[in-house]
């Protein structure tokens, strides 16, 4: 792995954990997902760990998600394809890992934190957003889907604004994280880095761990100077993604006719229709799921999109050639019937690879 993850723990009981691929925006590979999983059951077990912090190494930011170039791989073989699904599997699994984790980990927020790092830090019980917070599910740019128990989380946003944010695949910033759950805390960069010092120098095995914590953040958190823009269009967003059909959606957002309404509806025209129809299903299906129930789901869909050809096609042409320009299956969401999304939800779904 060649110092992909860095881990340690100093003498006052803080492990951290530092994603170390700064080229490559600290895209999670296999082999990372795997050591964090391992390392975190450790800590986990580690009398003289009473604090984690997952940090990024580099100045853009946490983590971009996954290695998806590396997944590009998985039509050329048998043996790519096993490596893909083993990917999703593990990643899964370590998220899990950090919900269930009995220990304080503080998640720092800062910078880019999209896809794969907001699935490995949505379960740190203390989230800190800074001015730099990039924070985003993009996957529907490439033809897949919102994984990492997105069907989960995003539920648990105001009223209809994760089914907004998993379709867009819109960027938002520290106000809007806040807003929408995703994170707890504001600082500001530089106070961050502070607090950060702070924690890594204070001895813990000395104090009341949680009241200690609370206290720092306090000294160190401050309202962000900015409101929610998504706060100002919460009336519209649950107007229009109330329905339980993208052909739904996409005709109020037509009869709306406000510019909120013409560049969402284009944001959505955007993207596979294959995937628009997948992804509101499994969020709309996620609702009465629990988390774990939500990862069950997550990899049984993804390991049909490693099977289906609008996944490599929207890699393609956002992250390969970058003509920006994806040929996607399915031309338009009329095209995809119900009887195709919902053979997708099963273990047998029909699909070769593209």
């Amino acid at each position: 792995m060649s110092g992909e993850v860095v881990f340690s723990v100093n003498q006052n009981g803080v492990a951290i954990m530092v994603l170390n691929r700064p080229k490559a925006l600290n895209s999670l590979s296999h082999e990372m997902v795997r050591a964090i999983g391992e390392q975190m059951m450790k800590w986990k077990a580690d009398r003289n760990v009473s604090i984690v912090i997952i940090k990024g190494a580099g100045p853009k930011g946490l983590c971009a998600g996954g290695d998806i170039k590396t997944l590009y791989e998985a039509r050329s073989s048998e043996t790519a394809m096993r490596k893909a699904e083993d990917f999703f599997e593990v990643e899964y699994e370590t998220d899990m890992a950090i919900h269930q984790f009995p220990k304080p980990i503080i998640a720092y927020l800062d910078g880019i934190v999209m896809g794969g790092g907001v699935g490995l830090t949505y379960g740190a019980s203390h989230r800190i957003v800074t001015e730099r917070t990039k924070w985003s599910m993009p996957e529907m740019n490439i033809g897949f889907f919102p994984d990492v128990g997105a069907a989960y989380f995003l539920n648990k946003a105001p009223g209809q604004l994760g089914h907004y944010l998993a379709l867009t695949a819109s960027v938002i910033q520290a106000p809007d994280v806040l807003y929408m759950n995703g994170a707890d805390i504001f600082m500001k960069n530089e106070a961050m880095e502070l607090f950060n010092e702070k924690v890594e120098h204070t001895d813990w095995s000395k104090v009341k761990v949680d009241e200690k914590l609370n206290q720092l953040i306090d000294e160190y958190r401050t309202q962000t100077s900015h409101v929610s823009k998504l706060a100002s269009f919460q009336k519209e967003i649950d107007q229009h993604f109330a329905f339980e059909t993208v052909e739904g959606i996409l005709q109020s957002l037509e009869r709306g006719g406000s510019d909120f309404c013409t560049k969402t509806k284009e944001q959505l025209l955007a993207k596979s229709p294959f995937s628009l129809k997948i992804t509101l299903k499994q969020l709309n299906d996620g609702k009465n799921k629990t988390l774990k129930e939500c990862f069950a789901t997550d990899l049984l869909l993804a390991k049909n999109f490693l099977k289906h050809g609008d996944f490599y096609e929207g890699v393609r042409s956002i992250l390969i050639d970058r003509d920006q320009s994806p040929d996607y299956q399915y031309k338009h969401v009329s095209e995809v019937t119900a009887d195709m999304v919902d053979d997708f939800f099963k273990t047998t779904a029909p699909y070769k690879w593209v």
